[in-house]
């Protein structure tokens, strides 16, 4: 069997299902983000947290969006250096983001 002939079964589907549950994880942890501000008051500290975890989360959201939409096809194309690199930043931005909120 040729790369051309090959079946991709249901690895896209597989795939495209593991990014919107990481994007649904990222959700997760910027409305957690929202709640820590809101509870523990309005510290300019916690408004600049916040802030970038928004703006870690509309990043990741836009790969994961883009990544989705090219997984349309029988053989999407691989997802580029670039895209992954942002990707794997603004999931560790959340993360450290989110732990300078607790203290």
């Amino acid at each position: 069997m040729t790369a051309e002939e090959r079946d991709p079964g249901l690895q896209p589907e597989r795939t495209r299902l593991a990014w919107r549950r990481t994007t649904l994880s990222c959700t997760v942890a910027a409305v957690l983000a929202v709640r820590q501000t809101l509870h523990a008051g309005a510290t300019s500290a916690g408004v600049v947290a916040l802030s970038l975890s928004a703006l870690a989360w509309l990043g990741f959201l836009l790969v994961a969006n883009r990544r989705v939409q090219r997984m349309g096809g029988a053989r999407p194309e691989p997802m580029g250096m670039g895209a992954a690199i942002t990707a794997a930043a603004c999931t560790v931005a959340l993360a450290v983001f989110a732990a300078a909120m607790l203290f």
